[in-house]
């Protein structure tokens, strides 16, 4: 399946929204991803970044206080870019793309960066799982790298299990609303329409036994006859 790359800004962005992550209170399952990896490549600082319209923001955020940054300054733009890859910067003083950037020559000092795509089913890459240090590394061992790729699918996982709960929730109440609003048709037809469809059907009665038609035209009684009966079976399951 071919992968969108984050040129296909606006689609992309929709489909982030659509798991409504965004701004979401700290949760525990995510904070354990963002300390093991931390744990595991040795970093100060490890971060599940979401790609926003101008921002990154952090659902955890390990060893970091602030929650979002500029995406001007997003070391996980870059790596969005390149989904099938991981971005591995030993240090950003040396390298052009980072090297003025205020998040290095500033706190946090990002000077060592390695960061993951999180790249969903449909192939949008959504933002990073990403580990930081203030110190340059030469990189990061086959193992560590092969470890930060699995943190990284796991938190696919979950962000995709929280879309499919909130898609359930969506439908329950639309399933709820339909509910009442038959609850609702219900109660007008039992306290109106039964009423005067009974009425109507015993002044066709009363027609038919004491007026003497033609013909054709007592023929034409007994289909209206037969017609409000069925109305009156089509109704019953709103009694």
């Amino acid at each position: 399946m071919p992968l969108i790359q984050v040129t296909d800004t606006d689609t992309r962005q929709d489909v982030l929204r659509s798991y409504t992550i965004l701004d979401s209170l700290p949760e525990q399952d995510y904070d354990d991803i963002t300390h093991l990896a931390s744990a595991i490549c040795q970093t100060s600082i490890s971060l599940i970044s979401l790609i926003d319209d101008d921002r990154q923001w952090f659902k955890s955020a390990h060893g970091l206080e602030i929650r979002e940054t500029p995406t001007e300054y997003s070391f996980c733009t870059h790596t969005i870019q390149n989904p099938h890859e991981i971005l591995i910067v030993p240090d950003s003083r040396q390298d052009s793309r980072f090297s003025g950037n205020p998040l290095v020559l500033g706190d946090p000092h990002v000077i060592f960066y390695a960061g993951v795509p999180l790249v969903n089913p449909q192939g949008f890459a959504l933002g990073s799982l990403c580990v930081v240090d203030s110190r340059p590394k030469f990189g990061l061992t086959e193992t560590q790298q092969a470890a930060l790729k699995i943190l990284a699918q796991q938190v696919v996982n979950m962000l995709e299990m929280r879309r499919s709960g909130s898609i359930l929730q969506i439908q329950k109440r639309i399933l709820e609303q339909r509910n009442n609003e038959l609850d609702q048709l219900a109660g007008v037809i039992k306290a109106d329409v039964k009423p005067k469809l009974h009425q109507v059907t015993a002044s066709v009665n009363k027609l038919k036994a004491h007026i003497p038609v033609a013909p054709t035209t007592n023929a034409l009684i007994d289909e209206t006859l037969s017609t409000l009966r069925e109305i009156e079976q089509r109704l019953q399951p709103f009694e």
